[in-house]
């Protein structure tokens, strides 16, 4: 197993979903009712018992028959789709601890916890568009083919967030979308949201930057390159340049936040050294 989800991270995320589940509507993943009123209420299938489930849904006989804890299902309850678009352009991959390396494993832990709860996942990489994707998985034994996807994933271009969403063919049903970036993006933000709510999504906004792009500690004269785009810039950096970044970084963080409780979704900021405890814990407690 590679260095980025080695046997450490998987006893991380396993104890994780023992304790933390997506919410939709107020509703756990996996166990969500179907809004429609009147639904029937007969037997359908059984599941495995999972903790934070109701017990009154234990099924005894066929823990006699078995030995092992089911659930049964009926006809209202619904899997909830969850949508994680990751940002893999060029500005993605900087910083130390590396931005790609702390939002791959952010993807990775939600998309663990979801497949857990018998939600259905899909993780789409974008840049401009988005490069790769799977879709539509099931089931904790799928959850191979998205550490795979991350592993050989590469960082190239710049950043559209919202030419990247719209045009990704999607068959949208009323569930979860994530989106983790910098947002150091082209297009709308504002349209993004706009779109996701119209296509019925709760979406979480997971806005992770790097240590050095939270507080700069270069001194006097440095030549800043544009990891997409390619531009320079020479400056001498001064206090007061730095007291300007920083309220120019704030306005940034600011400006999302607002596009985000305009829309309903929920924000997220944090720092590339953050723990993938603290980082789940925070997203899925939010």
């Amino acid at each position: 197993m590679s260095q980025l989800f080695d046997s450490s991270f998987m006893k991380k995320i396993q104890q994780l979903t023992l304790n933390t589940k997506f919410t939709l509507d107020g509703t756990h993943a996996g166990n969500r009712k179907s809004r429609s009123k009147g639904v029937s209420v007969e037997f359908s299938d059984y599941r495995e018992y999972v903790p934070g489930d109701d017990f009154r849904h234990i099924d005894w006989n066929a823990y006699g028959r078995f030995e092992k804890l089911f659930i049964k299902l009926f006809m209202e309850e619904r899997e909830a789709p969850v949508t994680i678009f990751l940002d893999v352009s060029k500005s993605m991959d900087w910083g130390e601890p590396n931005k790609s390396i702390a939002s791959r494993r952010l993807t990775a832990a939600l998309s663990y916890i979801s497949l857990s709860n018998f939600d259905k996942v899909s993780v789409a990489c974008f840049d401009e568009q988005v490069r790769e994707n799977c879709r539509n998985l099931r089931g904790k034994f799928s959850f191979h083919r998205i550490t795979n996807l991350l592993e050989n994933v590469t960082y190239t271009g710049s950043s559209n967030i919202q030419k990247a969403i719209e045009n990704f063919q999607m068959q949208w049903n009323r569930g979860i979308t994530v989106i983790i970036s910098d947002f150091f993006s082209q297009g709308s933000f504002s349209q993004v949201l706009k779109y996701l709510k119209y296509n019925k999504q709760v979406i979480y906004i997971c806005h992770i930057l790097s240590p050095q792009e939270i507080h700069p500690e270069f001194t006097e004269s440095i030549r800043l390159l544009d990891s997409e785009t390619g531009e320079i810039l020479d400056i001498t950096l001064t206090p007061a340049l730095l007291s300007s970044y920083s309220k120019a970084l704030k306005q940034f963080e600011e400006n999302i936040k607002k596009d985000c409780i305009k829309w309903g979704a929920y924000y997220f900021n944090f720092s590339s050294d953050t723990t993938i405890e603290e980082m789940v814990k925070e997203v899925t407690e939010g």
